[in-house]
């Protein structure tokens, strides 16, 4: 809230509490009726007790708010609101009274039942307070969520537009010119090999998640296209038998494109890629010898589309490491049902 407009409202609530505390003093001292004097500082006490109350419970089930989140603790956070709005009520009351009776000389009657009043009125002023600050919370995580999948969706998008992207199919058709005069079998082979990659990426381009087999079923297709390429220069080892996981579309893709892009690749210093479980990760990793010049996209794009896709589908961020020798992206194993 800005500072204005909190000088608004709070300007109102002490209106409301001032021309309350005038009406609740007209029906609770009959010996103020004839005692304007009188009349004045009760109702200024009670103006006092009950902005001090109201402005002040706001303020603490604001705060309380920000450090305990009603969405991800519920009940903590309820329960220490309770506590902390009786324990603030009973002090405001207490410090407000104990002024009135020293410095204005003013006799009250029981504690006791001045704070039990108090804590009635106060309870159901802070049932609306934090029933307000729980769906103001409620509705931002709502918000935040739904922008959350919208930017992985968008994220999702622009991997499918761009990850398999026009370099990718430049080199294909460079490849498939030479093989249509070399080897007219391998050149068909190669052509549905190719219709089968952008199938997938049409077949997943509305999807946040597919299974691991599915994705290694078009990788091997994606990978039957580098291997004509490259021949065996390039050595892909995938070793996920028995594993289980969604995972996102072309993530294994563009890790591999990403690792052939910035890296050497000739017949002396051959690319490994390797494919492979470890914990509660799918970790993609190869040897490092990376290009000095590199001629196609900037690093690090497919990496950070892969970062925001799963900060979405996974509370584990994916880990990148790098050594002198090995360079590694581990994804988390989801969880997430498929659909």
């Amino acid at each position: 809230m800005r500072k204005k407009d909190a000088l608004i409202t709070y300007s109102k609530i002490a209106f409301l509490c001032i021309l309350g505390s005038f009406g609740t003093t007209y029906f609770t001292c009959q010996s103020c009726h004839s005692d304007a004097g009188k009349y004045l500082w009760v109702t200024f006490f009670s103006s006092a007790l009950w902005i001090s109350l109201w402005v002040g419970n706001e303020l603490l089930t604001i705060f309380i708010s920000s450090k305990i989140s009603w969405v991800e603790f519920p009940l903590k956070r309820f329960v220490i609101g309770i506590a902390s709005t009786v324990l603030y009520t009973v002090s405001v009351v207490i410090i407000i009274v104990l002024i009135w009776e020293r410095v204005m000389h003013f006799r009250f009657g029981s504690y006791l039942e001045m704070i039990f009043i108090s804590l009635t009125i106060t309870f159901f002023i802070s049932l609306f307070l934090h029933g307000k600050e729980f769906l103001v919370r409620w509705k931002a995580a709502a918000v935040d969520a739904e922008a959350s999948k919208r930017e992985s969706m968008m994220a999702q998008y622009e991997s499918l537009k761009s990850q398999v992207n026009p370099h990718f199919l430049f080199n294909s058709l460079n490849a498939l010119t030479n093989l249509v005069y070399e080897d007219q079998d391998k050149a068909a082979k190669f052509i549905k090999q190719l219709s089968e990659v952008y199938r997938y990426v049409l077949d997943t381009r509305n999807r946040e998640v597919v299974g691991l087999e599915e994705e290694l079923q078009f990788l091997k297709a994606y990978l039957f296209l580098q291997q004509i390429r490259f021949g065996d220069k390039l050595q892909i080892k995938i070793e996920l038998n028995g594993v289980e996981s969604p995972i996102a579309p072309l993530a294994f893709q563009m890790l591999i494109e990403n690792a052939i892009k910035h890296n050497v690749i000739s017949q002396e210093d051959p690319l490994t890629i390797r494919l492979y479980s470890t914990q509660n990760y799918l970790v993609v990793e190869n040897n490092l010898q990376k290009k000095s010049v590199l001629r196609e996209d900037s690093p690090g794009i497919g990496l950070d589309n892969i970062r925001k896709r799963y900060a979405f589908l996974s509370d584990q961020p994916i880990e990148v490491n790098q050594t002198e020798k090995l360079f590694s992206v581990r994804l988390p194993i989801l969880k997430t049902a498929l659909a």
